[in-house]
């Protein structure tokens, strides 16, 4: 297990890094398409596709390091009102949700992937699939990190993290 969680550890931050990039790329092509469009009254044709398109790599990617710090929308306030193992218990019953839930986005997204690969992105010539490849791929990484976060549960972190907050 320690290896897995080491990997996952490695993965995240290659989804952080990657999020972050694409941010900003996207906040970087938005100022240029601003300038462009009201400065020079010549608005860019390709900026704003690369813009919204990197948009959504990074929020895919980031929802991975999103669950690794626990900043997801979850059932804390239960959580911490039940019984210790109970409370446990709806951690991994929730993930193990947010697993299925992924696990199908990957697959749904893989499938439309491979279906929009003739498409072309407005204003460039350059396939769609590469957009649709984020839910694949950021699917991959939030899976790797939900189950660390299982893991990491079951061996007594989230316990540890839970009294730390009960003492703050």
């Amino acid at each position: 297990m320690r290896q897995f969680l080491r990997f996952e550890d490695i993965t995240t931050g290659i989804a952080l890094r990657l999020s972050i990039a694409f941010l900003v790329i996207a906040a970087g092509l938005a100022l240029y398409q601003v300038i462009t469009r009201f400065v020079f009254g010549v608005p860019s044709t390709w900026s704003e596709v690369i813009t919204r398109s990197a948009m959504i790599w990074s929020v895919f990617l980031g929802v991975a390091v999103a669950v690794r710090h626990g900043a997801m929308i979850s059932v804390d306030v239960i959580q911490n009102a039940l019984p210790r193992r109970l409370g446990l218990l709806l951690f991994v019953i929730a993930n193990s949700a947010s697993l299925i839930f992924f696990t199908v986005l990957f697959w749904q997204g893989w499938l439309m992937t491979e279906r929009v690969v003739p498409q072309r992105l407005a204003a460039l010539e350059v396939s769609i699939a590469w957009v649709y490849a984020a839910l694949p791929v950021g699917s991959v990484f939030i899976l790797i990190a939900t189950m660390a976060a299982i893991v990491r549960a079951l061996r007594g972190d989230w316990n540890d993290a839970r009294d730390a907050e009960a003492d703050a």
